[in-house]
Formats: structure tokens, sequence, C-alpha cells
């Protein structure tokens, strides 16, 4: 590790603060080639440096005060024996640099959970822990944003959890079966080999949350029950965790129809991205009426995500908002077009 020197030709050092830990703790603090406070630096106005065990602090006063109590909270956590990683210091510095209410502890402590004691499931932006909040806190969340935020994962995180603390009696997981601009022609096999294709990401998500052998027998016994969304007409689900998916793809009765199947004692999550409609020409999304129709209601949020929520790789991030910019300037293209 190396711990880069401090405030070498700087002038003002009129802000500088001063703090100490003890060595391992800023070895974990720094990272491999000071990459953690790099990247702190780069989120707030503030240079960081040590020297020997002390810590030193200087750049925009309002700043130095988050980082004065991010590394205070760090040094209470190591002391208490927490251990981190690089990319999860990152992660909670890149969410009190969006939320200055937000602390490390915070992140460290609540924010973090593992549903079934496989994998442990975190926020990695202020948009995914307001979602998760959301969904703890409502009956009916409404995700909408680009693909790779972890919508769906998130939600499928928040169902495995209130299944296993018996909060739910059962998951049931949905989306409509579109193709996504492609005709896939005649598949084989039987009903469910037929939808499967459809529902594999629900699949995806789901086993990398819980062992594989709990999933199948959960699937078996109908605990979890993964369908499309044209089986739910007709039911009343209750005392369920019920997750529309790809929500942007259904018809406003289809929407309808799904809402209102809630029953007594379930919660239910809709995620979609209202950039990827699939439906054809012509036909409204369920989702987009549902913002109009359901807004402002009591007990019910919607959680927006943009490109600064993609949580795969960078490049996704960068694809977004070129797509979005692009659309943007289509946008105004046809409002030009339509005024001369």
């Amino acid at each position: 590790m190396t711990r880069k020197s401090l405030f070498i030709g700087r002038q003002n050092l009129s802000n500088l603060r001063k703090l100490e830990l003890p060595p391992q703790g800023l070895n974990t603090l720094f990272g491999v080639q000071d990459q953690n406070i790099k990247y702190l630096e780069s989120l707030l106005d503030v240079s960081i440096g040590a020297r020997g065990n002390e810590l030193l602090i200087d750049g925009d006063p309002r700043d130095i005060e988050t980082v004065e109590k991010i590394l205070r909270e760090f040094g209470e956590l190591f002391a208490e024996g927490n251990t981190f990683t690089d990319k999860e210091l990152r992660d909670a510095f890149k969410q009190i640099a969006e939320d200055r209410a937000y602390s490390l502890k915070d992140y460290f402590l609540k924010a973090r959970f593992n549903p079934s004691g496989k994998k442990q499931v975190a926020p990695k932006t202020a948009n995914q822990r307001k979602y998760l909040d959301a969904i703890a806190s409502n009956d009916l969340v409404f995700g909408i944003g680009v693909a790779g935020t972890g919508k769906s994962f998130l939600a499928v995180a928040m169902a495995v959890d209130a299944l296993f603390k018996k909060q739910v009696s059962r998951i049931i997981l949905t989306r409509p079966a579109v193709e996504a601009g492609e005709r896939l022609g005649f598949l084989p096999g039987d009903l469910q080999e037929k939808v499967d294709p459809y529902l594999r990401p629900l699949y995806d998500a789901l086993f990398d949350l819980v062992d594989g052998e709990r999933v199948t027998k959960m699937l078996e016994k109908r605990i979890i029950e993964i369908a499309p969304l044209a089986f739910m007409r007709g039911r009343t689900l209750a005392d369920a965790f019920i997750i529309l998916d790809e929500a942007q793809n259904t018809t406003s009765e289809q929407m309808k129809m799904f809402l209102t199947r809630i029953g007594f004692g379930s919660k239910a999550v809709v995620t979609g991205d209202t950039t990827q409609i699939d439906l054809p020409r012509g036909q409204r999304s369920g989702l987009k009426e549902a913002e109009i129709v359901l807004a402002g209601l009591e007990e019910i949020e919607f959680v927006y995500f943009n490109d600064k929520d993609v949580v795969r790789h960078k490049l996704v991030q960068m694809i977004v908002k070129a797509y979005e910019n692009q659309s943007e300037n289509d946008g105004r293209e046809d409002a030009n077009a339509a005024r001369r």
C-alpha cells in the first residue's frame, strides 16, 4: 500500500483538520494504491493524506465536515471489529456524497441484509436505498428506470427476506410474456417450458440469492411461484410478496388486472423500463398509464432510477446515457420540425 503525501505545494491550509486512526485501519481505509481515498476525493472537494497515524484533511469546509464524519465513523466501526472491502467503502462513499444525511454506520449496520444466508445484499446508490426503504414502508411500490439499475434483483431480495422472516407465506413472481422486438416462432415443450424463457431473469435472481436445492423445493411446494402475467387473472393473492417485472410491456387492462389481485397481508412491487416497450405499435403501456392514474395516492410510492444507478459494467452506464442523449436530440428535432 502507498499512502500519498499531503498538501505539497498548497498555500492555504486554513481549513486543515486532523484526526488519528490505528495503522491497520489506515491500510484498510486507503486501499490498494490509495484507490479508496482517491475516490472519496473525487466525490468531494477535499484532499486527504496521512503523516504516520495522523490523517489530514483540507478543502471546502462543508466537504471537510462530511469527510470528518466518515473517517470518525470508520474508526469506530473498525475498532468494533467490522471488516470492509474496497468496493463496499467506495459504494458507501458515493451514497454519502449524494445524501449528506446518510452515514457510514447507516451503510454498514443498517442498509445491508442477508435474505437467506447465501448472499449479502446492499444498496449501491442513493436511489437503490430509497427503493428498499419504500418497499419496506409501503404495500405497493413502482420501481421505474433503465436496465441494470437493480430494480428486479432488489425486489426479489426483499421478497426472499420477507419470506424467510415469515412476514409473508409465499412469493409470486410474474411478468408479461412479450417478445423483445423479435419473433421467436414456435417453442417446443409443454406450457411451462414455453413460458420459462420469458421468466428466466426472475429465476436467475432467485437462484443467486437462495441455494438451488432450497429454491427447487419451494417451487415444487408452490411457496415460490413464477408464472406469466396471464396466469394471474381471476386470482386473489393474499399473504404474498408479489413482483410484476417488465411492467412496461403490460397493457392497460393487464396492469389493472394485476393491481386488483392484491389481497390482505400482501405486498406488491412493480418494475419496468419505459424506454424499452415491446408492445405492438399504438398500444398503450399499462405502466405509463399507472404513473398517471395512481400519482399522489397514499401508500403507493414511485421510485425512479437513472443512468447513475446502473450497477453493471461501466460501459452499460455509458451506453444508457448515450441512448438517453440521442432520444432527447430526436425529441428536439421533432419539436423543431413541427414548428416549421
